[in-house]
């Protein structure tokens, strides 16, 4: 490094945003993450030890994953090269390499790499990673705030630890914004600050885990408020408040934000929680989720949670889509609010998925059975000298509408498929086919309080 390149570094670091400068330098300044760098946990001993294998760092924004890098940099006695994905291309990479290789054929010297948003690689470029990770010319570090095993190659996830960072907590982010406010080293202690307990526990609330939005908020009240009459700079609740805005969702459409959310969605109308399930609803739609998505996760809910212990459920659901795709937003909304909560409070049951999922199992290990020759079409000329149709019961010419006669191919007679439960309509549906057959299956559930 020449005196043109420290020099510049100083700079930078001395006018870096508030977040960039009170980042930790060694373990015990980092805080939350407790489950993976807390006392003996893996990734701590491995930073102490400088014995770091290639890892990934994969956790929602402000959460310290970059933080982490610049831990294990100021400890490994490696060399430490930083790319970001957004801005780096094939190129630097082959770059980073020939250097890691030159460092370790003359002085035996290691080369972490850290890759910042690896996510941004395409696959090609991941690829080109993957035998220098391999062989050991690089260690990796790669940060990520998608879902590895989603967005980055699954070569390079098999040669990686993956760990998860967690939103932090707000006593975490509490913690950090004290830190930021008083600290006359790397924090705006200089500035004469103070701010109040009630507006250090709204930024702690409102930046839900994400500490770079926190510290954000504090160095921008500390900036732009003027000192009170005792020469100090008050950040009140109010001013935090006007510094931060609104809380923006965190939602990706792309990523794991939305499948998380729309699992939750799905799960809490599955189990019957109508509060819940609006709540996430609400949180879809505030981040600018398609209704038309939710109506459709709405319509198989309803089939496959509720079936037919509830069969206007179908209904509700199907009207609420059409409606939702002629009527828009912000109207909409309403009309989600009206389903989910009919369908989260209807009762359930998964009779008919069960059902159709032991039909294909019957399919796929008996074949095409023959259908019986009189359930087969005789609708055509010679249809009756083949036998087609002869012998056919026309239910409606018995009483109850119901002949007895058997409808499944003879090897598998007697299967059970479809088994109603005894939840909602289901009750009335296993009592019509108990009179009707005199089946006692459908006189009482087989095995209902083990399931």
């Amino acid at each position: 490094m020449d005196l043109f390149e420290y020099m510049r570094q100083e700079q930078q670091q001395s006018e870096s945003p508030l977040a960039a400068r009170i980042r930790p330098a060694t373990l015990d300044e980092v805080v939350g993450q407790e489950h993976i760098i807390g006392k003996g946990r893996l990734l701590r001993r491995a930073i102490q030890a400088d014995k770091l294998g290639s890892v990934i760092f994969y956790g929602p924004p402000g959460t310290g994953k970059t933080t982490l890098a610049r831990v294990i940099a100021n400890t490994t006695s490696s060399e430490f090269i930083q790319l970001n994905a957004t801005t780096s291309g094939k190129k630097d990479m082959e770059e980073a390499i020939k250097s890691a290789k030159d460092r370790l054929g003359m002085y035996g010297k290691k080369t972490i790499l850290f890759i910042d948003e690896i996510h941004r690689f395409n696959k090609s470029q991941q690829d080109y990673l993957l035998p220098y990770v391999e062989d050991g010319t690089v260690t990796l570090i790669g940060a990520t705030t998608e879902n590895p095993y989603f967005e980055v190659n699954g070569a390079l996830i098999s040669r990686s630890t993956i760990f998860e960072l967690k939103p932090l907590s707000g006593e975490d982010v509490r913690t950090l914004i004290m830190r930021a406010v008083y600290d006359g080293e790397k924090g705006m202690g200089m500035y004469n600050a103070q701010i109040d307990d009630d507006a250090a526990d709204f930024l702690a609330d409102v930046a839900e885990g994400d500490a770079r939005r926190a510290l954000s908020a504090v160095e921008l009240g500390v900036l732009t408020t003027e000192p009170s009459e005792d020469g100090k700079i008050h950040i009140t609740r109010e001013i935090a408040q006007e510094c931060i805005q609104r809380r923006a969702p965190r939602y990706d459409k792309g990523g794991d934000n939305h499948y998380d959310t729309i699992s939750a969605f799905i799960k809490s109308m599955r189990g019957s929680d109508p509060d819940a399930a609006v709540y996430y609803l609400a949180r879809m739609l505030e981040a600018g989720e398609d209704p038309v998505f939710i109506a459709r996760r709405i319509m198989i809910c309803a089939s496959e949670d509720v079936g037919n212990a509830d069969p206007n459920a179908i209904c509700v659901a199907v009207s609420c889509s059409l409606a939702c795709e002629r009527i828009g937003m912000p109207e909409a909304q309403i009309l989600l609010s009206h389903a989910a909560s009919y369908v989260a409070s209807a009762p359930k049951s998964n009779a008919a998925v069960n059902a159709i999922f032991a039909a294909k199992e019957l399919v796929r290990t008996k074949g095409n059975l023959p259908v019986p020759p009189y359930l087969q079409d005789s609708h055509y000329k010679g249809a009756g000298k083949m036998g087609r149709g002869i012998g056919y019961e026309y239910a409606h010419l018995y009483r109850d509408h119901y002949s007895g006669q058997p409808y499944l191919p003879e090897e598998i007679r007697g299967a059970r498929i479809y088994e109603p439960s005894e939840s909602g309509h289901e009750q009335e549906i296993r009592s019509y086919l108990y009179r009707l057959t005199g089946d006692e299956r459908y006189r009482k559930p087989e095995d209902l309080l083990d399931r």
